[in-house]
């Protein structure tokens, strides 16, 4: 039984094609840049060199083609057509309260999502063009939709309501989502795998850390706190989002710049974050290369978020009345040793301390706190692919 499972992101689509016989990877890769100079292809078939296909990608669309072709390519691929695949199981960022769970994909389901799109500007729409064009690629192939706002569902109501009027959470659901949560749940586990200690004994912070980024605490292996929120902009700095910002900044630039509702929002979500401050990019790659040339803006961005990183996992060790395990991952957490230094910086008040030499990896699990310390760091690569595959054999088997 093979399951293709399709990520899409703001700026990326992340696939796998499994093998869930026995959970083996035949082939994987990364569609990035999407939408940004230098788009390419990372496609990597089971014990085979991997692949990089530079081609321009306007959008999710032209990278889920690609994607699609050097599947069954003769020379890349490892199936002969797309008949192979059993199903597909998509990422799906918010379902509003309509899905506490994942779902088989119908029309009336897809409509249901193009309802929360306003919730997820950034997001939801890439999902819905990913199902929509395997749906043409593949007519009549089950799909299953896995929510990153699942997870999150046992946040306490006193976190996750919002202090405005009561009526607007009876109205419309305001109130805090979160996001991400097939991966914090996934590297949580796995952490708890990695230090030895059973799951619901540790407090953990997973800093899931990319284009969109966002912090959890899990407490006992279930979700107390996070930092997206309603949508995915509250929270961090990211790569186009602002993050938490004073509301009224949204009403004083509506005045100012003579802007409607609709610009602001799009500035807040896709010419804000560290694109906005630095002026250069959204990829923190790009960001550290101008940094290193003496680019202020660069420099600066890359601080901020940093210093916001860290402040969270201040506030949620105090939720939790502690801290075990602080989990690196996603693109930025997992490959930016620059990055970690600068987080962790500091933190030896909570009992952590990075050691440099075991720091110095990229896309590997690692322990990259010092021997004895109280709270370890760890790197985990995150694989929210198997979970969604998993859910997806169980929607569909």
């Amino acid at each position: 039984m093979k399951v293709l499972v399709v990520n899409c992101g703001s700026s990326s689509v992340k696939y796998q094609l499994l093998n869930m016989e026995d959970e083996s990877v035949m082939a994987r890769g990364l569609a990035e840049r999407i939408g940004i100079e230098g788009s390419r292809l990372k496609h990597q078939a089971s014990e085979r060199e991997e692949v990089i296909i530079e081609k321009p990608m306007p959008d999710h669309k032209t990278a889920l083609k690609l994607i699609t072709d050097v599947l069954t390519d003769e020379k890349t691929g490892v199936i002969k057509d797309m008949d192979e695949i059993y199903a597909i199981g998509h990422r799906v960022v918010h379902g509003g309260e309509k899905f506490s769970g994942s779902v088989k994909i119908t029309d009336e389901v897809i409509d249901t999502l193009r309802e929360c799109a306003d919730l997820a500007p950034l997001h939801n729409p890439p999902n819905i063009m990913g199902i929509e064009a395997c749906q043409q690629l593949m007519p009549g192939k089950p799909m299953a939709g896995t929510f990153d706002t699942a997870f999150h569902h046992t946040i306490p109501d006193y976190a996750y309501i919002y202090p405005i009027p009561y009526e607007y959470y009876k109205k419309y659901g305001v109130r805090k989502y979160g996001f991400h949560g097939t991966s914090h749940k996934y590297v949580a586990e796995r952490a708890a795998e990695i230090v030895g200690k059973p799951l619901e004994s540790l407090k953990i912070i997973t800093c899931h850390l990319g284009n969109g980024a966002s912090i959890t605490a899990v407490d006992g292996g279930k979700s107390v706190e996070t930092s997206m929120g309603f949508t995915p902009l509250e929270g961090l700095a990211m790569g186009t989002r602002c993050g938490s910002i004073d509301p009224a900044i949204i009403a004083f630039l509506m005045e100012k710049e003579n802007k409607t509702i609709e610009e602001v929002n799009n500035i807040l979500n896709k010419r804000s974050g560290v694109l906005g401050i630095s002026g250069v990019s959204s990829d923190f790659r790009d960001l550290e290369q101008a940094a290193e040339k003496g680019d202020y803006g660069a420099k600066l961005a890359i601080e901020v978020f940093a210093y916001k990183v860290k402040k969270f996992i201040g506030s949620y060790s105090a939720v939790m009345n502690g801290v075990d395990v602080v989990v690196f991952t996603a693109g930025l957490g997992e490959n930016s040793i620059s990055m970690r230094e600068r987080i962790c910086s500091g933190l030896d008040y909570l009992g952590l301390e990075l050691d440099p030499e075991a720091n110095n990896v990229r896309g590997k699990e690692a322990i990259i706190s010092k021997p004895g310390c109280k709270v370890k760091a760890v790197v985990i690569p995150t694989n929210e692919e198997l979970m969604i595959a998993r859910e997806t054999v169980k929607i569909v088997g």
